[in-house]
């Protein structure tokens, strides 16, 4: 039986990488899309074949698909991961996470390298903010209305995808992602370790959270399942309160007490307002901006997942506890925490 090919972009990130573990453990010819400047700490393996295809012009993207298919053949799935979630200038978020992904699938249209299927990671955030009165989960037939430009350029990824007649695309919408190489929740775990547990605001919030194995999961049920033009939200189906998470977290780092702080919304804002001026004058982008003001803001991230427990019969291989668990250990292993 011949080998598929499957082409995993971004394929040096937290998700990505953990992609292309799997697709090497279920027998994939598996090809790592990245640029030449990334880190290939996660990418040893001698059986990954790397590509670096242009995103950015259209022109030599479609030069370099046709010279792939005409030595190769063409992909048979593709998963792309590639994108940004922080920008100096909130024009990135839509050159990078719209206009590339358009560039991307024009040119395998126009290539006849049309992939058997075309999984876009997206995420919670292109929906935007929940009920955050009866905090009624967020479903997929709720309209999308997000409020950052993250979520925004996604968005228009999805809704273009959507409109290409018979592109087999499924669009995933994860909620928060975490596990081992993850560095984003790993400051907060950090700062529970030295004994803070920073909140923001007063009111209730809820959570909700995948770990980054079951997301992958998720990845390659819908290449086995064949499944076609079709959006799920990707969570384990629990949900939490910050303080709730706060708790499984000091517990898996057997912190027995924690300062919490609760800091007022009304000061998180100047505060991610500065970050990012900041950070505009020394030309780094930084995690802590107004858009991430808008998600600490948030107060419902709880999401419907029973679409995707029902076409992919998806059940969590990690509760949280057990996920943080886990993702702590890597984190100690490698002298992380």
């Amino acid at each position: 039986m011949e080998q598929k090919k499957i082409l995993i972009t971004g394929a040096s990130g937290f998700i990505g990488s953990a992609a292309i573990d799997k697709a090497l453990e279920l027998g994939y010819e598996t090809w790592a899309g990245i640029r030449a400047s990334s880190n290939k700490v996660y990418l040893q393996d001698e059986r990954i074949k790397f590509i670096d295809l242009n995103y950015g012009d259209k022109k030599k993207l479609k030069e370099q698909l046709q010279n792939f298919t005409d030595k190769n053949g063409r992909f048979d799935y593709i998963v792309h991961s590639a994108g940004i979630t922080k920008a100096l200038h909130k024009a990135e978020f839509d050159r990078v996470n719209y206009e590339q992904v358009r560039n991307f699938v024009d040119a395998l249209v126009e290539t006849d390298a049309v992939p058997d299927l075309f999984v876009f990671m997206s995420t919670l955030g292109a929906v935007g903010a929940g009920d955050e009165i009866k905090y009624t989960p967020l479903s997929c037939d709720c309209t999308p209305n997000p409020n950052t430009a993250y979520g925004k350029s996604k968005l228009k990824a999805e809704n273009y995808l959507k409109k290409l007649p018979g592109f087999p695309y499924v669009i995933l919408r994860p909620t928060g992602v975490y596990g081992p190489r993850d560095k984003d929740y790993l400051i907060l775990m950090r700062a529970v370790k030295n004994g803070i547990n920073v909140g923001a605001g007063f009111r209730k919030q809820i959570l909700t959270f995948i770990y980054v194995g079951d997301l992958v999961r998720v990845i390659f049920n819908c290449i086995e399942k064949n499944t076609h033009r079709k959006e799920y939200f990707v969570a384990d189906g629990d949900v939490y309160t910050d303080s709730e998470f706060n708790t499984i977290v000091q517990q898996a780092l057997q912190k027995k007490r924690v300062f919490r702080v609760n800091v007022p919304l009304w000061l998180v804002k100047p505060a991610a307002f500065i970050s990012e001026r900041i950070s505009g004058l020394l030309g780094k982008a930084t995690a802590f901006n107004t858009d991430k003001y808008k998600i600490m803001k948030q107060r419902n991230w709880s999401c419907d997942t029973t679409p995707l427990q029902r076409d992919l019969d998806f059940r969590p291989g990690y509760r949280l506890k057990e996920g943080v668990e886990a993702t702590v250990k890597w984190y100690r292993e490698r002298g992380w925490l």
